[in-house]
């Protein structure tokens, strides 16, 4: 399990992995600092890896978080524990075009 801390900005990442789902464990305030590095540990998983993000931690996120998770979930990437607000905000995004 890894774990990534971003302190001054109150994020935090936790991984786990049981044979080819691979979980994020999201918590705190997702903003554009978080969200790169959301990319850049989602990028290190291998091809054949399957991915969820459990949000059920996550306190605010901004508008460049909610594109992110829409991304993340068009490419085939699930969510558990998604706040209301959150799934709101991607589903008015996609209605709006």
């Amino acid at each position: 399990m890894g774990v990534a801390l971003l302190p001054s900005r109150m994020f935090k990442i936790r991984r786990s992995s049981t044979g080819r789902w691979v979980l994020y464990f999201v918590s705190g305030r997702i903003d554009e600092e978080a969200v790169s590095e959301l990319q850049s540990l989602l990028g290190r998983e291998s091809a054949g890896s399957r991915l969820r993000l459990d949000l059920g931690e996550v306190q605010l996120v901004d508008a460049e978080a909610v594109e992110f998770f829409a991304r993340c979930e068009d490419a085939g990437s699930g969510f558990r524990n998604c706040p209301a607000y959150v799934r709101e905000w991607i589903a008015s995004n996609r209605r709006q075009g």
